[in-house]
């Protein structure tokens, strides 16, 4: 069998709605793991997925953040944010093992924080959190699993993940920083899906800017995306970033991207 893993930053899962259901409905993706959502969970749309057979875990947060997985199989072991002794109110990861009709993976879906200026609290706070996630997933990674962990990470790893790297430079999404926090990742053993199947410098936009026509003269940057551990790096058939969900009218400024696996 196959199976299909999907990551979204929705930009609001109750302004994209409709959006999201006819996804659901239409191309049936298997699994799909969804940042920004921008609700607590007493204001999640539970009834309209649940009716289209997904299970549902949700880390809400009121008018920020938050993250969901969709799955069409169980869910079970449930984590919600990074451990650590910093607190931390934000909510940016979930995990969960997903049950197949034979075996199970792990997913996770995170929002690593934009980080607004270089100078700010917030970009501190981004490099942080990229440290407890690096500490997070060696700990998954010992475990020999199919790992796949998908999300909004706010940070294009190379030049050539960006329309205009000049344009860029210096930003908190191409900041030296946060590329070398998002390596230290990578040398753990961790694969970036989009590099297992495409030659660098073969790089297709995730997120596009609402402003000056971004979108329609490709003027985006790759900042989305699935990484994979080696077993699920091995069972990775096909990647596409789905760019029909971003054409449509009052559409999210992002596009999933999507893992087959076998």
């Amino acid at each position: 069998m196959t199976i299909t893993i999907a990551s979204w930053n929705v930009n609001s899962v109750r302004s994209r709605l409709a959006h999201l259901l006819g996804w659901l409905k239409d191309g049936k993706p298997d699994i799909v793991l969804l940042q920004e959502l921008k609700c607590t969970e007493e204001s999640f749309p539970f009834m309209e997925i649940e009716e289209l057979g997904y299970n549902v875990a949700i880390y809400g947060e009121k008018s920020y953040n938050g993250v969901a997985i969709l799955s069409k199989f169980p869910l079970n072991d449930i984590c919600r944010g990074l451990s650590d002794n910093e607190a931390d109110s934000q909510s940016r990861y979930i995990e969960a093992v997903v049950n197949l009709p034979k075996g199970a993976i792990r997913v996770a879906s995170v929002y690593v924080p934009n980080g607004q200026e270089s100078t700010s609290e917030k970009f501190a706070y981004k490099l942080r959190f990229l440290d407890k996630f690096f500490h997070h997933v060696k700990q998954l990674l010992a475990y020999e699993e199919v790992l796949i962990i998908g999300g909004d990470y706010n940070i294009a790893p190379h030049d050539s993940d960006v329309h205009n790297p000049k344009e860029w430079e210096g930003s908190t999404l191409t900041h030296d920083e946060v590329r070398k926090a998002l390596r230290r990742v990578f040398n753990l053993g961790i694969y970036d899906a989009c590099r297992v199947l495409k030659a660098d410098g073969d790089s297709e936009y995730s997120w596009w800017d609402y402003r000056g026509n971004s979108f329609a003269s490709d003027n985006g940057l790759r900042i989305d995306h699935l990484l994979l551990s080696p077993q699920a790096a091995d069972r990775l058939s096909e990647y596409y970033v789905k760019k029909d969900l971003r054409e449509l009218d009052k559409a999210s400024d992002h596009a999933p991207v999507v893992g087959v696996f076998s």
